[in-house]
C-alpha cells in the first residue's frame, strides 16, 4: 500500500512513463483540454460526475457504479424486471451426473495460467484487445472440438468503441427463450490502469475459465444436446468487457437486447470463483457465496437448489451492494439475474486490483465447484418449460 501511494503521488510526473519491457504508454493529453467527466450511478437515486481519476478512488474506498455516461437509452432508470417461474427444484441429474467427472481443474489452471500472464487486461489497453482476442479464438476451438459448430453454435466479438470487445457464444435452443452465463474478461489495477500490472486471476480471469470449462463439458455431446429437439432454450455465454469501468461491456449488451426485445429468462454472473483460503483461516466451511441484494430473488432460491444437487459443498448467503458486477446490468435491463461468488464477500480474495492477484492464491478444487453450478443450472434451464 505504502508503494501505491508513493505512485499515485507521482502520477502527474509519470504521465509519459513507459513499462520497461511493454509496448504501452498512457496519452499525453492537451494542457488546455477540459478534464473529461463521467457520469456514475452510485445507487438507485445517486448520480455524481467524477473524473477518471475520482472513479479509481471511488472503486479504491470499495465502492462500485455502473458508468451511464454514454448510455442514452437506460440513462439511470431501470427496467421492470420481467418476471419469471423457475422449475420448482432440478429434474436432470440423470442427464447431469455423468458429466459431472468430466470438469477438469487441469484445463481451468491451463487456460488461466494463459489468460493471466497477459500485462493487465485493462479495457483501454493494448493487452486488453490481445487478451480479449486470445479468449475469442479459446472459446471458438472449444466449440469446433466438441463439434458445436457444425449444429449452430457460433461465438462473436460484440465491439466497444474502447478497442476490448465482449464475446458472446450462443448455443441454439427450439425457442429464442434466452439463457445467460456470464464472467467479466477484464482486469484493472486501481492505482495506475494504464502502467502497473494486473494479472487479475481472480478478478476475473477464475470466472472466466470456470465458465469456459462448463461450456466445454456441456458440449462433450453437442451432437445431442443441440440438435433439433433435445434442447428448449437457447443458452448464451458471456465474457464482458470494462466491467472494472462502471459495467461498461454489460450494459451496452443487455440495452442492447432490450432494445431488441430479447426473451432473456435467466442470467447468472461468476465473478471471482477460486480463493477459498481467507474462509478457510476464518474457521468457515468451504461454501459457494450466493448474492442477496439486487437479484432475482426465485432465480436464486433456484440456485441454492442447484448448489444442494451438484455441488459437494454448501452455500453461504451474502451481500455485495449495488452494482456490484455485471448482473446487475441484466437486472437494470429488466431480465431476471443472480451472482454467486467464491465466499461469503466478506471472506473474498483481498489481492484483487493489484500486481499480486495471482493463479498462486487460488483453490481448483473450489473453482470446479463453481463449474459443477455452472453446468447444473446451464442444463436445467435450458431444458426448463417457462412458460
Amino acid at each position: 500500500m505504502r508503494l501505491a501511494t508513493l505512485l499515485l503521488a507521482n502520477a502527474a510526473a509519470s504521465a509519459a512513463y513507459v513499462v520497461a519491457g511493454t509496448d504501452q504508454a498512457p496519452l499525453n493529453d492537451d494542457a488546455n483540454k477540459p478534464e473529461e467527466k463521467f457520469l456514475i450511478e452510485l445507487g438507485p437515486d445517486e448520480l455524481r460526475w467524477v473524473t477518471e481519476d475520482e472513479k479509481w478512488e471511488i472503486r479504491r474506498s470499495g465502492r462500485m457504479f455502473f458508468d451511464i455516461t454514454d448510455d442514452s437509452y437506460f440513462g439511470h432508470d431501470p427496467v421492470p424486471t420481467k418476471q419469471a417461474t423457475f422449475p420448482s427444484k432440478p429434474s436432470h441429474n440423470s442427464s447431469i451426473a455423468p458429466l459431472l467427472p468430466l470438469l477438469s481443474e487441469e484445463h481451468m489452471r491451463d487456460n488461466l495460467e494463459k489468460f493471466s500472464s497477459f500485462h493487465t487486461r485493462y479495457y483501454k489497453s493494448e493487452y486488453g484487445a490481445q487478451s480479449s482476442a486470445w479468449l475469442l479464438n479459446r472459446v471458438n476451438d472449444t466449440l469446433n472440438a466438441t463439434g458445436a459448430l457444425e449444429h449452430g453454435a457460433s461465438v462473436r466479438h460484440f465491439e466497444h468503441p474502447w478497442g476490448q470487445h465482449s464475446i458472446i457464444a450462443t448455443l441454439p435452443g427450439n425457442t429464442n427463450k434466452t439463457v445467460v452465463i456470464g464472467a467479466h474478461q477484464d482486469s484493472i489495477n486501481l492505482f495506475l490502469p494504464s502502467i502497473l500490472a494486473a494479472p487479475g486471476a481472480d478478478d476475473d480471469g477464475s470466472g472466466t475459465v470456470t465458465i469456459l470449462e462448463a461450456m466445454r463439458v456441456l458440449l462433450s455431446n453437442s451432437s445431442h444436446i443441440l440438435s433439433s429437439g433435445n434442447m428448449t432454450n437457447t443458452l448464451e455465454f458471456h465474457w464482458y468487457s470494462a466491467e472494472e469501468g462502471g459495467l461498461l461491456g454489460s450494459q451496452a449488451i443487455f440495452s442492447n437486447y432490450s432494445r431488441e426485445g430479447r426473451d432473456v429468462r435467466a442470467m447468472l454472473q461468476q465473478d471471482m470463483t477460486g480463493y477459498v483460503q481467507g474462509t478457510l483461516d476464518a474457521g468457515e466451511p468451504e461454501s459457494v457465496g450466493v448474492i442477496t441484494d439486487y437479484v432475482s430473488a426465485p432465480l436464486t432460491d433456484f440456485i441454492k437448489k442447484i448448489v444442494n444437487t451438484y455441488c459437494s459443498i454448501g452455500y453461504v448467503e451474502t451481500r455485495c451492494g449495488y452494482a456490484c458486477s455485471d448482473h446487475a446490468s441484466a437486472s437494470k435491463a429488466g431480465f431476471p439475474s443472480a451472482f454467486v461468488i467464491e465466499s461469503d464477500f466478506k471472506r473474498s480474495d483481498k489481492r484483487i486490483h493489484t500486481t499480486d492477484d495471482k493463479l498462486e492464491y487460488l483453490s481448483f478444487s473450489h473453482m470446479l465447484q463453481h463449474a459443477r453450478l455452472t453446468l447444473g443450472l446451464a442444463w436445467e434451464l435450458a431444458m426448463a418449460d417457462f412458460d
